[in-house]
């Protein structure tokens, strides 16, 4: 029986019977789907992104176990496939990674190479079609409806091209899941890692969907799963049999979602508004810490930091918002609204300050973090500065200081109450917005 095929190596495609090999080429990356040629929703997800950066960088790494994190009491961000042979995962604490691969090379992140990786694959992207909407760093929908007049390609030729082009001239692989819709591509991007490319098409949807666990739909955690359970439901395809009513009385608009979603009906379109929404920057110690004095100095730090990508951004937030975790991993989240949008390290600390002093009761903390929500673009110099003479001289030395570090280094001028603790030994993992303000 004739199906549509595409090599993506050659990107040599047609319609006939199915090949072993392509016959240009002689690659066996075949690609077959009756829908192959129809279908233009796309998720691009970049496989192990921050080990496979590394690997490119250090050539030496390509065959050893690789983790991306650092610290005895930080988390794993990211591993290499080889190192996720021996069990170990993302988010997973570093101490259980050792554990699980004790021969395991560890670099911590370097988030500012991985951003300048992640605009260069964007950039791409953007040559394919006006309507990207970046998940993360290293993923992205895209929409390429429309678009095969302008690469005189269907939308798979285009995305084994733009794969192709990443890998050979970046240095890092993608894997792609092509459907119908957002939800559906999204499952089929993590279907065939790594070097990726599956299809679901819209006639196999229902019964693609009916043996998978009702995990698979996003959104679902381990509470409501456990609800689900509990009542019964466990595959998706047990949702699909449940009369639409039924699941709306008992799971109200969760059960409406449910509902279309275990018949992969989903009406998202895919945004290009690539506004961010927070941002932030937490670090965990190496010993936990419950002082006033100690806990504000490394408040300072995160404060410093998310400032600075802050002023890089041009933007300002209306919200500051303290995190604590403690030695229990019970998070604490407090938030002040300001009267004024801020970039400023100095306004963002003194806030955060405020709302660390009432939470100081003898509980030892693991973890601090500061964000900012509320996010506009900055209107020149802090609008802070006109109101109150303290505050504008003190924006005033920040700036100067900006100044001189942006000539000089980081390092040229660091703050009083810092300086006395370098080099500092104390945090061991920071995350920095990777998933700055998106959803799925």
């Amino acid at each position: 029986m004739a199906k549509n095929w595409l090599c993506r190596d050659c990107l040599h495609h047609g319609t006939a019977s199915e090949p072993r090999r392509c016959p240009t080429c002689g690659s066996p990356r075949l690609q077959f789907h009756d829908e192959l040629f129809d279908l233009s929703i796309a998720h691009v997800d970049c496989d192990a992104f921050y080990a496979s950066v590394e690997k490119r960088d250090d050539p030496s790494l390509r065959d050893k176990p690789l983790i991306i994190g650092g610290g005895v009491r930080g988390v794993v961000s990211t591993c290499c496939y080889i190192a996720r042979q021996y069990g170990v995962r993302s988010a997973m604490p570093m101490f259980k990674a050792r554990q699980l691969c004790p021969d395991a090379v560890i670099i911590k992140p370097n988030m500012a190479k991985y951003v300048a990786v992640s605009r260069q694959i964007r950039a791409h992207m953007d040559a394919l079609t006006p309507l990207v909407e970046p998940l993360s760093l290293d993923e992205a929908f895209l929409d390429l409806s429309g678009t095969q007049a302008l690469h005189k390609a269907p939308p798979a030729v285009v995305l084994a091209r733009f794969a192709r082009a990443v890998e050979t001239e970046i240095g890092v692989t993608i894997s792609v899941g092509l459907s119908h819709n957002k939800f559906l591509a999204k499952i089929a991007s993590d279907l065939d890692k790594p070097r990726g490319f599956a299809v679901i098409g819209a006639a196999e949807t229902i019964a693609f969907l009916a043996p998978k666990p009702i995990s698979l739909i996003f959104g679902v955690g381990k509470v409501l799963a456990e609800t689900l359970r509990k009542d019964g439901l466990t595959t998706i395809g047990q949702l699909q049999e449940e009369p639409p009513e039924n699941l709306m009385r008992r799971y109200g608009e969760t059960g409406a979602r449910l509902s279309r979603l275990s018949r992969g009906i989903d009406s998202r379109r895919i945004s290009n508004d690539s506004e961010m929404k927070t941002a932030s920057s937490e670090t965990t110690f190496n010993n936990d810490i419950s002082s006033l004095d100690e806990l504000s100095t490394e408040l300072l730090k995160v404060s410093e930091r998310l400032s600075e990508r802050l002023k890089a951004k041009n933007i300002v937030g209306d919200t500051v918002t303290l995190k604590l975790k403690s030695a229990g991993f019970r998070l604490r989240t407090r938030a002040r609204h300001l009267m004024i949008p801020s970039q400023l390290a100095n306004v963002i600390y003194e806030t955060g300050l405020s709302l660390l002093e009432r939470e100081i009761d003898g509980t030892a903390f693991r973890l601090i973090g500061i964000g900012v929500s509320g996010i506009d673009t900055a209107d020149g110099n802090d609008p802070a500065d006109l109101l109150e003479p303290n505050v504008a001289r003190k924006a005033a030395a920040e700036r100067a200081m900006d100044r001189v570090r942006n000539r000089f280094g980081r390092e040229a001028v660091v703050r009083g109450k810092l300086y006395k603790q370098r080099p500092d030994p104390a945090p061991v993992e920071t995350e920095d917005d990777k998933n700055e303000g998106k959803t799925r």
